[in-house]
């Protein structure tokens, strides 16, 4: 396919985007397509260096809030030009677990940042590059919660280790984000069993793309 296919899942902790990338990944394969799966931050060697620097966590120095949304960017725009548009290139089918909007919800509403320089620095280190499609796995934050714990136990990383209101900010943000662009995004409660939320998921993937 010219051009490839490039899909992007997003949601707060716990939400359940690893399972149904790989479930998706299958979907397509089993089609004939060519599959990459990525995510974010990371993807590439240096910017998975870069993610060991973001979910740390540390008791030592605090990173503060620009200085992590420069690292998220950093680790993008390497992503971007190594992996992502190399590969849509060949007319793969591209899945990032994550992309520009987490940086958006995370560190624009739920970090208070500037929307106008998050948006900015989005652009630059994706040289404007949009997903296709980006599906946003829907769950309340305290249920979102209680799943990751019960999949990390004490071992959370630095960005899963914050207060339930952050969290409830970041879901805010992805449904105005969802609300706000209603053609790129699908958002699909995974509420629900794993089969219904990924029947769900092929479902906005069939008719996004006509398969």
């Amino acid at each position: 396919m010219a051009g490839g296919i490039f899909i992007t899942f997003e949601g707060s902790e716990g939400c359940g985007k690893s399972s149904h990338i790989k479930a998706l990944k299958d979907w397509f394969e089993s089609k004939g397509f060519s599959c990459v799966v990525t995510r974010e931050p990371g993807g590439t060697p240096l910017a998975e260096k870069i993610r060991g620097l973001l979910l740390e966590r540390s008791s030592g120095e605090e990173m503060c809030s620009l200085a992590e949304l420069f690292l998220f960017e950093a680790a993008r725009a390497q992503h971007v030009e190594a992996l992502i548009r190399p590969a849509l290139a060949e007319g793969k089918v591209v899945i990032s677990d994550r992309f520009y909007d987490s940086t958006t919800a995370y560190q624009g509403a739920a970090r208070s940042l500037d929307a106008d320089t998050v948006s900015l620095l989005n652009r630059i280190a994706t040289s404007s590059l949009s997903p296709d499609l980006t599906i946003v796995l829907d769950l309340p934050a305290s249920d979102g919660l209680a799943r990751a714990r019960d999949r990390d136990g004490s071992s959370a990383d630095r960005m899963g280790s914050l207060n339930i209101e952050f969290y409830e900010a970041v879901r805010a943000a992805f449904l105005k984000l969802a609300a706000d662009e209603p053609k790129r995004f699908r958002v699909i409660s995974s509420a629900g069993a794993k089969e219904e939320t990924f029947g769900r998921i092929l479902d906005a993937v069939r008719e996004k793309f006509g398969l």
